[in-house]
């Protein structure tokens, strides 16, 4: 707000933000603390960075049109994806690695109807199209790692 007098906080603001930024950090402990190896603790880094940009771009500018727009809604479907699988895995890495495979997925699939819908809207089609391919990148590399990491565990 120093910089720019684009950008007003209001109180409730930094308290969303540091409840986003503290969740995660609790939540990369946790997962670090379980980690036997770093390809574990990089697969955690990977989707909840992932995580974290999904969730702080669509409060802030929202990915499909504005931040107000409720078909940004999708994206919170393969956060919950990600969580559901992550918890019903016990977060052991090969249940880790299907749970990130099913959130690339879910990504590429939201891919579409973003695309369509935020034609447009900036980012236009080829900016929702790149985009939401970083994360479906993101997410594919944490399943990698979480699979390296259990191929390590079994060896």
């Amino acid at each position: 707000m120093r910089f720019t007098s684009e950008v007003r906080w209001t109180a409730s603001d930094f308290v969303v933000a540091g409840a986003i930024i503290g969740g995660i950090g609790v939540a990369f402990e946790f997962l670090a603390r379980r980690a036997r190896d770093n390809a574990y603790r990089m697969g955690a880094a990977a989707a909840l960075g992932a995580a974290f940009l999904l969730i702080w771009i669509n409060l802030a500018v929202g990915i499909i049109g504005s931040e107000d727009n409720p078909l940004n809604l999708v994206y919170a479907g393969v956060l919950l994806l990600a969580l559901g699988g992550a918890i019903g895995a016990g977060f052991e890495a090969g249940g880790m690695a299907r749970a990130m495979t099913a959130a690339a997925a879910a990504q590429a699939l939201v891919t579409v109807p973003a695309a369509i819908a935020g034609r447009d809207e900036p980012p236009g089609t080829i900016g929702l199209i790149v985009l939401n391919g970083f994360f479906v990148g993101l997410f594919a590399l944490a399943a990698w790692l979480f699979r390296r990491a259990q191929r390590k565990l079994s060896a």
